[in-house]
């Protein structure tokens, strides 16, 4: 182990990893909620990694937005360098798997879409991206045949599973590799299933995959 794997550790991926590539679209019980179409190929966006909220700090809430939604996702850690792989190939490239939040800003993507514009404002504001503490590969033999939890203030809202994804995470993976370089550290986003709803200040999320990982969020207006 060199002296910079050594200060990297992918157990705290989210203090030096690049890339959050997100995907959209991805359970047909959300893409119907959503009234949208499913698609022949993944929708991609992206976060910046200031968009990481590790476990202790707040979910912050945009000053631009009234409604502030949860979407609960299964996030894929790469291990290593990924450029073009095959689907195939594909899973030896995870490093492992952490639970996220795809925190959006639901009036401002409405508009975007409206406009046929990005959805960067809507998506990929600073704390947008809550993550979980790191579950290594081993504990996850099969990424598919997991059940995700969310609750707000003790309700329960969203309520999955993996093996409901429409594109599989070596199919993202491999098609994702294709358009963008990944590498060690970054993450993607896999999709968020049905149950989307808004949070307010004060309110508290907490979220799991079933019998591997939970953690709890306070979401929060910023400072300025």
């Amino acid at each position: 182990m060199g002296i910079m794997a050594a200060s990297r550790p992918l157990s705290r991926f989210w203090e030096w990893g690049k890339n959050i590539v997100c995907v959209g679209r991805n359970y047909a019980d959300h893409v119907r909620e959503m009234r949208s179409a499913v698609l022949s190929e993944p929708v991609l966006f992206l976060k910046p990694s200031t968009a990481y909220a590790p476990e202790g700090s707040p979910i912050l809430m945009p000053a631009y937005t009234r409604n502030l939604h949860h979407e609960l996702e299964l996030g894929v850690v790469m291990g290593k360098r990924c450029r073009a792989v095959p689907e195939a190939a594909a899973m030896d490239y995870v490093g492992g798997y952490a639970l996220c939040l795809d925190m959006t800003a639901r009036d401002v993507q409405d508009e975007c879409k409206k406009k046929g514009l990005p959805w960067t404002l809507a998506k990929s504001f600073t704390a947008s991206c809550p993550v979980s503490a790191f579950v290594p590969k081993e504990k996850i033999p099969d990424p598919h045949k997991l059940k995700l939890w969310l609750k707000v203030n003790g309700e329960l809202r969203q309520e999955g599973e993996t093996s409901s994804m429409i594109f599989s995470i070596p199919y993202i993976i491999s098609y994702v590799s294709k358009i963008i370089t990944l590498e060690e550290g970054d993450i993607i986003l896999t999709g968020t299933p049905k149950g989307v709803g808004p949070v307010k200040e004060n309110d508290e999320i907490e979220a799991g995959i079933h019998g591997l990982v939970s953690m709890r969020f306070k979401v929060e207006k910023p400072e300025y």
